[in-house]
């Protein structure tokens, strides 16, 4: 019998829980044991918590009203089992985000997950760190939704602030030149630059930007799930292909296709990609007719395609098709003159996300951000006026900038205190603790920094740093890391 919980008082939340007052999570799952421990877990984590014991009470929980922010759904139930209810809670509402857990963690059961419409899957036990970072992407969008809708009017202005400055006027100039034709467009720049900004204003000054703009991150989901994502596929194609499912090519129909981090894409689904721009048609997966379309596509990346098709990564053929108009979105660090309109952006809209007092940043935080190279850009400076907003102070931003100087220059707290140890004691510290002790410490100063990097995305970190996921996990554990 489904069961609705009612949150615990703001004086039990951590300040993490408090961002997620407001967001509600439904969890389905046959063992009270489990339903109960995530439960407490998520109310502890600032969230509202409905429980549902299986697919049949969960559904009529939908029906009856109840609307989750994200859906926890587990694999193996009775009666209406995990992917027979998550297709029908897909029919119900399919913008939910729905995150399964399963003890069974197949390979074709993931991606029959996956392929239906599911944005996780967590293997049975799941840390408690794997389980936060899938709630906090699925939840990513629908933060962002309902931040505009507090800001109302405030999103235009920020649309201001992003061209103010003299690189993105000449962007926005080249956009305008070539607003009225269909040719694709290329933006190339760092991780953080604003790729997607760019090209959701290509989308919105053309003719088409009544029609939808879709954005799909090549760099997200394995080959097999992305083609499925871009191009859908028909009832029947594979095991648990219940229904057809349409693309995202047939929803960009008429308006405009973004594919983000176009550099990970594999050389079937280049190929495939190919044939949507050369004849505008493709082919659904299982499906013997081909579908026609009419989107014009907007691709990104952080990496070279040129050199990529120089060492054979990249299919030539498809670059050319690409790169008819390329735009190059320069780094923070080029372009320093946003930074203070973006500073002030950034304090205004923070300020009411967390209902804090607008405050002034400090002439010295502001030299620090005029010296600071900013390697993860515009997103970095975002993250780090956000800390000053939560935190209400300054500190540890100014000691992040000043860690990031490297110990050449500086050296962190950590390792200046080795340095200063080992001349105190007079070679009383063998070569290899020394060296053992500052391997550590590298570690950890890599590790945040890559964290930092990618706002705290711990796959896509794992990924940049060329380890396991729960590999990270341990190592963010060990090194002591938490999120400012």
């Amino acid at each position: 019998m489904a069961r609705k919980r009612t949150k615990r008082s703001a004086k039990d939340s951590t300040n993490r829980g408090r961002e997620r007052r407001g967001f509600r999570v439904l969890v389905v799952d046959d063992a009270e044991g489990i339903r109960s421990y995530l439960a407490n877990l998520l109310e502890l984590k600032g969230y509202d918590v409905d429980t549902a014991e299986d697919g049949r009470c969960a559904i009529a929980l939908l029906e009856g009203g109840a609307n989750p922010d994200v859906v926890i759904l587990d694999v193996m139930m009775p009666g209406l089992g995990g992917l027979e209810t998550l297709v029908k809670i897909r029919e119900l509402d399919a913008d939910i985000p729905v995150v399964m857990l399963s003890v069974v963690g197949t390979a074709s059961t993931i991606v029959e997950a996956m392929r239906l419409g599911a944005v996780d899957y967590l293997g049975k036990p799941f840390e408690e760190g794997e389980l936060e970072a899938a709630l906090e992407s699925a939840l990513e969008f629908k933060a962002f939704e309902r931040e505009r809708e507090r800001m109302g009017e405030q999103a235009a202005d920020y649309s201001d602030v992003v061209w103010a400055g003299e690189a993105m006027q000449r962007i926005q100039g080249v956009l305008e030149r070539v607003a009225e034709t269909d040719v694709t467009i290329l933006i190339h720049g760092e991780s953080g630059v604003g790729k997607e900004i760019v090209a959701r204003a290509s989308h919105e000054i053309s003719p088409r930007a009544t029609k939808p703009f879709v954005k799909v991150n090549c760099a997200a989901l394995p080959d097999e799930l992305l083609e499925s994502e871009l191009f859908g596929y028909e009832k029947g194609a594979f095991t648990g292909a219940v229904s057809r499912k349409h693309g995202k090519f047939e929803a960009a129909d008429g308006g405009t296709m973004f594919l983000d981090e176009i550099g990970e894409m594999t050389a079937p689904l280049q190929a495939k990609l190919l044939q949507v721009l050369q004849d505008s048609v493709f082919t659904r997966i299982g499906a013997n007719t081909e579908t026609q379309v009419d989107v014009r596509v907007v691709c990104a990346t952080n990496r070279r395609l040129a050199e990529m098709v120089r060492e054979g990564g990249f299919r030539e053929d498809l670059f050319f098709r690409l790169n008819v108009v390329n735009v190059e979105i320069p780094p923070l660090r080029e372009r320093r003159e946003e930074i203070p309109d973006l500073v002030e952006h950034f304090l205004q809209r923070f300020s009411l996300r967390y209902g804090k007092h607008r405050v002034r940043v400090s002439d010295q935080l502001m030299q620090a951000f005029d010296e600071y190279p900013f390697p993860g850009n515009v997103r970095e400076l975002e993250n780090m006026i956000k800390r000053v907003i939560v935190l209400e102070s300054e500190s540890s931003v100014l000691e992040g900038i000043r860690q990031s100087r490297g110990p050449a220059a500086t050296g962190s707290s950590a390792l200046r205190d080795l340095f200063e140890e080992v001349e105190q004691t007079a070679g009383e510290i063998p070569l290899r603790e020394v060296g053992r002790r500052a391997s550590y410490e590298a570690e950890r100063e890599v590790i945040e920094h890559m964290l930092h990097r990618t706002n705290w995305n711990r796959k896509q970190a794992a990924r940049l740093l060329g380890v396991s996921y729960k590999t990270l996990l341990q190592k963010i554990r060990g090194c002591g890391l938490e999120p400012s």
